[in-house]
């Protein structure tokens, strides 16, 4: 099965074409920064880290990342990963990973983008006041008090 989910922000407007011919078709590519799970230390000071995971979506999709899509706005992206190649200027092969965009959507509200549109892609933003989870030692993270509340299914 090849199955994508990324949650990230744009690091930048995307780039949209349409294709020649007849039934033109638009495509867009943007470049979603997606934070880590951990954090590297580098000299005692522990630093966020983030990979840069290009996407590319065709028709609507693309339509639809033209009309709504910008440079640090939050979005989940699910889709599939798709490999090529190709000969560059100086002969040169140069080999290619995207995901293919199925469905994308907003992650977080118009005003906290906004609010985060000057924010430094290396640093995730607050998303809520609940205070860090400890490690139970057993691999599975402990759940804070008084969470329950704002799940969204019992």
């Amino acid at each position: 099965m090849n199955r994508v989910i990324l949650i990230g922000r744009l690091t930048r407007d995307p780039d949209i074409r349409y294709s020649q011919g007849e039934n033109a078709t638009a495509v867009a590519r943007y470049t979603l920064a997606v934070d880590r799970r951990f954090t590297r230390r580098d000299g005692g000071d522990q630093q966020q880290t983030a990979d840069f995971i290009g996407c590319v979506a065709f028709g609507r999709s693309a339509e639809f990342a033209e009309r709504y899509l910008r440079q640090g706005l939050k979005i989940a992206v699910t889709g599939r990963i798709q490999t090529g190649s190709y000969t560059n200027r100086e002969g040169q092969r140069v080999y290619t990973t995207d995901v293919v965009v199925e469905d994308q959507e907003f992650v977080e509200s118009k005003a906290a983008s906004e609010a985060n549109a000057g924010r430094s892609y290396s640093q995730p933003a607050p998303e809520r006041a609940v205070p860090p989870a400890s490690d139970a030692g057993d691999g599975f993270m402990n759940i804070p008090d008084g969470i329950d509340e704002e799940l969204p299914f019992e």
